[in-house]
This record gives C-alpha cells, sequence and structure tokens, in this order.
C-alpha cells in the first residue's frame, strides 16, 4: 500500500514509519542485457548465461547499479505518492549490496522514511529502501536514498 503526503508536515511527521512493501518484480535476463547496452558494462557475469552458470553465482546476477535504480525509481514511487509542485532525485547517502540477484529471482522493496529536513518551499527526505531477494534472508540493496518535494 502506497503512502500518501500533501505537505512537508506530514512528511516530517513520518520519520522512522515504516512505509511496508511493494510488489514483487522478476528480475529478467532482458532487463539485465537492456541495462548492460545501457551503461556499457557487459560483463559476463550479467550477459553471458552459459558462462555465467559456471561462475561464482550459478547463473547471471543483475548489476547492481540496475537494483539501486529500481530503488530510486520503480520501488520508491510504489512506497511513497507525494502530491507536490515538482520532485527532484537529489542523490544517496549511504548504498550496499549486500547479495547478488540472481537472473530469475523476485525482488521487491520495503521503506522507511529516516530523515526529513524542511528547507524554503518543501523538504528532504531520506528514506532507506531494502531490496529484498524472496526466499533470501540478505537483501540485495540497501539505499539511504534522498528526495527534495517542493510543495506550493
Amino acid at each position: 500500500m502506497t503512502m500518501v503526503f500533501h505537505s512537508a508536515d506530514e512528511i516530517v511527521e513520518a520519520v522512522g514509519k515504516d512505509l511496508g512493501v511493494t510488489a514483487w518484480l522478476e528480475m529478467e535476463q532482458g532487463r539485465v542485457t537492456e541495462f548492460a547496452g545501457a551503461t556499457n558494462d557487459h560483463q559476463w557475469i550479467h550477459v553471458d548465461p552459459e558462462r555465467a552458470a559456471e561462475g561464482p553465482f550459478g547463473g547471471c546476477i543483475a548489476h547492481g547499479y540496475l537494483t539501486l535504480s529500481l530503488a530510486g525509481s520503480y520501488f520508491l514511487s510504489q512506497l511513497v505518492d507525494v502530491r507536490m509542485r515538482m520532485g527532484i532525485n537529489y542523490g544517496c547517502d549511504r548504498v550496499r549490496f549486500p547479495a547478488a540477484v540472481p537472473v530469475g529471482a523476485r525482488v521487491r522493496a520495503r521503506g522507511e522514511i529516516t530523515r526529513a529536513e524542511r528547507f524554503d518551499g518543501g523538504v528532504q527526505a531520506t528514506i532507506r529502501v531494502t531490496i529484498e531477494i524472496e526466499g533470501n534472508e540478505r537483501p540485495a540493496c540497501v539505499a539511504d536514498t534522498i528526495s527534495r518535494y517542493y510543495f506550493d
């Protein structure tokens, strides 16, 4: 369930709140291959299923930065719906990739607002996005994403 915010005050009041989890998303080889093309990262552990089958992960894995990009856009939009004038991605404070995401695995995100600071015209929010891999105790990615939300 997406948490809806209408003001900077509502976001500040939500610091420490669990935002719940998103829907599952399958990490398909096509998505990984397209990301490799977009970033020119064609390392065999991502794009060569035959060679990767003999490698350390037993098959292809998603790029860590592909997983991170899903955290900051696709998954974040499922966790929060901010009714604002404008929003921007401001960056990340901390990013870790504790576990690889095998191609074919399903991932989802869990969120928590860890910090919110007002500025003239809006609020800067830090949302910890933890990307979980179905059936794996260790997360694929933990990122403290920073967004700036501007209100009228």
